[in-house]
């Protein structure tokens, strides 16, 4: 008599070119068990597949801890970003050191070097070398430039900084003003990353609402939506962006651009989520439990809205995060270009602006590559974070 614990006792293993996989009903892997996974829901298979992908678990992390940096950066700036050291000026990175030599030997002591700048007298040019004499001692919670966290509370504490605030403290390097790279590209990924997500919202609830409109209905109603999809896909993204971008009066303030830099970007990424939908919607719509809800009275609305996109969640949760990468690309751009976010708010492509400049490049070349490596950081990390989510959006495929 079989165990009635386990409902897959009679189920014969899925075979695969030979190879068993587990019980028809699931995707199973050594060491599971059966009882728990026949009545998990939904939503425990997707997670316990996408745990199952180190990547794109270790990409979530990386994502997670970008948006925590953008929403305390503030308090992990080590400085003001737009703190000026007109002495500093293209300064390089200094090293963090944790140990100095002391009298009794090596003695515990986090601090970076001080600089020694030389001036060449032909060119007039400046150039830093490290002073090994000058030792600037650095402190985890320490008291530096006065700030509003979120602009709502005044704060002066700082994670990492020098203890002495007057010293300079640039693990990154300085700009062509002395600023602080490392704080400046602490609060860029504020506005990077949050145009990205911002503008991916947007996009979402314009595809997922004209595409399942498309879908449901068809008729007339596809036809007018689909011709509009056409009519955007059709038109040349980057003249359209010099188009919109100079119609933006130059007397706004920085934040509204922000804005309008993401209505923009949003109004050109929803047309392949409402492709995705509609096509999923042309499907799900002639299903039993469509067909049910509608003998049971429901209405149009609650059935699209109630019954068929929560079935689309995971698919769209999944194409969400593959389109946020696309928007902090294009934010990038369009600010890398000019014709996007400009000083004094502070991105990733407005610090990238300095690498149109060859001899700033030349000169100071971490200018390019920090807020380079930031961009592409995030962009891999959201790749690998929606292709393990939509790997597990479907966790009966194996």
């Amino acid at each position: 008599m079989n165990d009635i614990s386990d409902p897959t006792s009679d189920l014969p293993p899925l075979t695969v070119d030979g190879d068993e996989t587990g019980p028809a009903i699931s995707p199973l892997r050594e060491g599971d068990d059966p009882s728990k996974i026949s009545v998990a829901s939904q939503w425990t298979l997707i997670w316990t597949k996408f745990t199952r992908n180190k990547v794109a678990v270790g990409a979530g992390c990386v994502v997670f801890f970008l948006y925590f940096v953008a929403l305390f950066a503030e308090v992990l700036a080590p400085t003001d970003p737009a703190r000026a050291q007109p002495r500093l000026t293209y300064a390089p990175p200094q090293s963090l050191a944790f140990f100095t030599e002391g009298e009794n030997g090596r003695e515990w002591l986090p601090h970076v070097k001080g600089y020694a700048m030389t001036v060449d007298p032909a060119s007039l040019r400046r150039s830093f070398t490290v002073d090994d004499e000058k030792v600037i001692p650095v402190g985890l919670f320490v008291e530096g430039t006065p700030y509003k966290l979120w602009g709502l509370f005044p704060m002066s504490t700082h994670l990492i900084g020098p203890l002495d605030d007057k010293q300079p403290m640039n693990l990154l390097g300085t700009d062509s003003l002395g600023r602080d790279l490392l704080s400046r590209l602490i609060y860029g990924a504020r506005i990077s990353m949050s145009i990205g997500l911002i503008g991916v919202i947007s996009s979402l609830v314009i595809g997922t609402v004209l595409g399942a409109l498309s879908g449901y209905y068809g008729g007339w109603v596809d036809l007018a939506v689909q011709r509009l999809i056409e009519v955007i896909s059709a038109m040349p993204t980057i003249p359209l962006w010099l188009g919109l971008a100079a119609a933006i009066p130059i007397t706004w303030s920085p934040l509204k651009v922000y804005f309008i830099i993401t209505l923009i970007v949003s109004l050109l990424a929803w047309t392949s989520l409402a492709r995705e939908v509609r096509g999923r919607l042309f499907v799900l719509k002639n299903e039993d439990f469509v067909t049910a809800a509608i003998l049971d009275g429901s209405r149009q609305r609650r059935v699209i809205f109630r019954h068929i996109l929560p079935s689309l969640t995971s698919h769209i949760l999944a194409v969400v995060t593959l389109a946020i990468p696309t928007m902090i690309v294009a934010e990038t751009a369009l600010s890398f270009l000019g014709i996007g976010l400009k000083p004094p708010v502070v991105s990733w492509g407005v610090l990238l602006q300095d690498a149109q400049n060859i001899r700033t490049v030349a000169t100071a070349p971490w200018l390019l590559i920090w807020p380079s490596l930031a961009v592409v950081l995030a962009v891999l990390s959201f790749n690998f974070l929606g292709d393990g989510l939509r790997d597990a959006a479907d966790p009966y495929e194996s």
